[in-house]
């Protein structure tokens, strides 16, 4: 079953790294005092357990609706890392996880509760050997990319769907310590959910800039990225001007309207910003604000059972796609399209894991994909694929 209470010693080498979205005051100065891990083999219900097990360690998040009555002094328990895996986001919208993982030692849920202390120096756990990572092995060919595409489009034409999220995976071997190069990944430009989470031998860096949701004081805002171009100023008005990109984006806000409506109280959910260009690394991407003021009574379990996972990753209807997905994609999604970050009570605030990375005792992983909607040229989908995941390939490489 899933491992909890567990000190740091046994963890690893945790301690030290920020998390995506961890307040200022608490970066650089936290001790981890238990710990989640839980996965989809275990059995169960993961939201369930998240919020049961923090409340059981001094943090309740039963109720999202109403302002935190008491805000952190700086001692005692100030909040914990949360992350929950693409699969298990999909295992709560009942929808199939049969794909391998390519790797499974990363847990589907951790949550690890942290003490506003001084950090200790970070613990020796991974090989001191000079860094080294290989060429990287994909998990399918462009020609079978493609070939999925073309899937998905038939697909639409059907009837089935009315857009699917395909994404890629790819592995490299290393040598030395992964940290200091996951860790550089939340230096990259638009990493708005830049950090590192670690247990015992693995890893997971993030560089997202999208929110897949944040609560704070009873208000639901969510982010969704859609539509891509080179950050060029010619990019930029290929991107505002493609009726294809517009479409594809405006399903998602749609979706993530209709999310947030099942979790918000009536009549409040709006979408701020549509459609607006901002920047991460060399590329555009779209970016709508929804927003709504939460349900009476809303706990962090069904938060995250109305949100994950992230409709801009999935696609529209949601358990359609994923059933697609689960079909067509070689291998789980792993770390990616998952959730990542902060909660306390009062606050949520997790990134959708686009744009991650993890390592395993062997192996790096990256992921990276987009959504396929009937205008899609699966050439062109492959390549906007490779533009998303190079600047992470090179950051990892240290260049």
């Amino acid at each position: 079953m899933y491992a909890a209470d567990r000190g740091p010693a046994a963890i690893g080498p945790a301690a030290s790294i920020d998390v995506p979205a961890a307040p200022a005051a608490c970066r650089g100065a936290r001790t981890e005092r238990a710990r989640l891990q839980w996965h989809l083999r275990d059995g169960g219900d993961p939201a369930a357990l998240a919020e049961e097990f923090l409340a059981a360690h001094g943090l309740a998040l039963h109720d999202l609706s109403r302002p935190a009555t008491a805000r952190h002094d700086g001692t005692g328990v100030c909040g914990a890392a949360f992350y929950l895996s693409a699969a298990a986001g999909a295992h709560l919208a009942g929808a199939p996880t049969t794909a391998p993982e390519p790797a499974p030692t990363l847990p589907d849920l951790t949550v690890v509760v942290y003490g506003h202390h001084p950090a200790p120096a970070n613990p020796a756990g991974w090989p001191a050997s000079a860094w080294w990572l290989d060429e990287w092995t994909e998990s399918w060919t462009r020609r079978q990319h493609a070939d999925a595409v073309t899937s998905v489009r038939a697909a639409i034409g059907r009837g089935d769907v009315y857009q699917t999220n395909l994404v890629g995976h790819a592995a490299a071997r290393y040598t030395g310590d992964p940290l200091p190069a996951l860790s550089r990944l939340g230096a990259l430009p638009g990493a708005r959910y830049g950090g590192v989470l670690t247990g015992d031998g693995w890893a997971i860096g993030c560089a997202s800039p999208e929110t897949l949701i944040e609560v704070t004081d009873g208000q639901l805002i969510t982010r969704p990225i859609k539509g891509t171009r080179p950050a060029t100023a010619a990019g930029r008005a290929e991107l505002l001007a493609s009726a294809k990109e517009r479409a594809e984006h405006v399903m998602i806000v749609d979706l993530e309207r209709n999310d947030l409506a099942r979790i918000a109280r009536t009549g409040t959910v709006t979408v701020d910003d549509l459609f607006t260009v901002r920047r991460w690394c060399d590329l555009w991407q779209a970016e709508s604000t929804v927003r709504a003021a939460a349900a009476d009574g809303l706990g962090l379990a069904d938060l995250l059972r109305a949100t994950c996972p992230g409709g801009s990753v999935t696609g529209a209807p949601k358990r359609a796609a994923l059933t697609q997905i689960n079909a067509l994609e070689p291998v789980g999604r792993g770390a990616s399209m998952g959730a990542l970050g902060w909660v306390a009570p009062g606050r949520v605030d997790l990134g959708l894991t686009i744009r991650t990375a993890a390592a395993d005792g062997q192996y790096l992983h990256t992921w990276a994909g987009g959504g396929i909607t009937w205008d899609s040229d699966p050439a062109a989908e492959v390549a906007e694929a490779a533009a998303k995941t190079a600047p992470i390939r090179a950051t990892l490489a240290g260049r």
